[in-house]
């Protein structure tokens, strides 16, 4: 050991100290050539381009404003991907190794039915990559401090203006802004099954229960019989008796009294509807309170009908209902951009916000109306997300 300390410390007999430092500094400039064409190679978009699965990647990105604009200014691939500074860089490529194992050893999007299957979960760890980066990438050719809001549309600079003020992450407004956007119905609609299945599990045994969806209103325990009206999603029901697989149940709510009395609402003067009574099940009407809504001098009702429903998709806690909303809230409302929280709106103000929205989304007219009913009851006039 000894030997070998005094072999590694003193200089050579052979090769002068100076030799030794050139020799040393040859092969340390050697390397930074080496490395630096390494990854000045390992960044061209024909190489990030060049395996098979990033080919449907690369034809999306062509059709976007970051391949072909007026100005004639090309963002590349690591330009988005990549970090400018040398430890962001260095960490990048590190992290590639996942791209080369699930090319050559997973084949996990090798085919363009895999990509669509994983595109979501694909997404989100680059937009999760970026939020923890606050889009440096973004930021190193997009700065909030060189724009001219002049130049911006009067929304746009609104939105700028305030995404500046607050440093905002650039992925929050927007994602698909490179690569299509993944169809993110799949996170929440696996969310409504597992709810399926808990309510299923519970065989509406509780006495207070809340509908997944939709569920038709009989006045006589037979399914099969004309439906007299309708349960909406997310309302909470007392239920009295049971027969084989219905349920007799309670349902309380608000009608304007001088309206037709179809419509229940949740809340006194707020739309924020709960059930639609008709026939017979309007027959059985009990009313419990008459109120005047101060900020209307419309006379509102508070009253409870009496209905038979089939037991199936029935839950005994809203909880679950709101986080598979939220979720769907995220999915949906935040793909394209940051949405307003919950709170920022009325349980009224929800309504024409969420149609105004309509056409950018996809859900069914159920799904619609329970993330309304989520965020109506999440409203600024109903409490707010911490009361519910």
């Amino acid at each position: 050991m000894k030997k070998l300390w005094q072999t590694l410390t003193k200089p050579s007999s052979k090769y002068s100290i100076l030799a030794l430092v050139l020799v040393g500094i040859v092969i340390t400039l050697a390397g930074t050539v080496v490395v630096h064409k390494s990854f000045e190679f390992a960044s061209r978009t024909e190489f990030c381009t060049s395996c098979h699965t990033m080919q449907q990647n690369y034809e999306e990105y062509k059709q976007r404003i970051h391949y072909k604009n007026a100005s004639g200014v090309r963002a590349e691939c690591v330009d988005c991907h990549q970090p400018k500074d040398l430890p962001g860089k260095v960490m990048r490529k590190l992290g590639a190794w996942k791209d080369v194992y699930n090319h050559f050893i997973t084949k996990k999007i090798d085919t363009p039915e895999k990509l669509e299957e994983h595109r979501l979960e694909l997404a989100e760890m680059v937009w999760a990559r970026m939020k923890s980066q606050n889009s440096k990438t973004c930021k190193s050719c997009h700065s909030y401090d060189a724009m001219d809001h002049s130049k911006q549309s009067a929304k746009a600079a609104m939105e700028m203006n305030k995404a500046a003020a607050a440093d905002m992450n650039c992925i929050e407004c927007h994602k698909g802004i490179a690569h299509e956007l993944p169809n993110m119905a799949g996170g929440f609609q696996k969310d409504f099954q597992e709810l399926q299945a808990t309510a299923n599990a519970q065989a509406a045994d509780a006495k207070v229960l809340y509908s997944l969806g939709e569920k038709d209103l009989f006045a006589s325990a037979d399914a099969g019989a004309k439906a007299e009206g309708k349960l909406l999603p997310a309302s909470e029901v007392t239920v009295l008796e049971r027969k084989d697989n219905m349920l007799k149940i309670k349902v309380d709510g608000w009608l304007e009294k001088a309206g037709k009395g179809r419509v229940m609402t949740e809340y006194m003067g707020k739309r924020v509807f709960k059930a639609t009574i008709r026939g017979d099940v309007k027959a059985t009407e009990q009313l419990i309170e008459e109120k005047t809504d101060p900020a209307t001098d419309i006379v509102w009702q508070h009253v409870s009908v009496e209905a038979w429903i089939t037991a199936e998709d029935m839950i005994d806690n809203i909880q679950p209902i709101w986080n598979y909303a939220e979720g769907m809230f995220g999915a949906t409302c935040n793909a394209c951009h940051a949405a307003p929280d919950p709170a920022h709106f009325t349980a009224n103000g929800w309504i024409s916000g969420l149609n105004a929205m309509s056409a950018y989304y996809r859900l069914t007219k159920t799904e619609e109306r329970t993330l309304l009913k989520y965020l109506q009851n999440h409203g600024k006039d109903t409490g707010g997300a911490g009361k519910h």
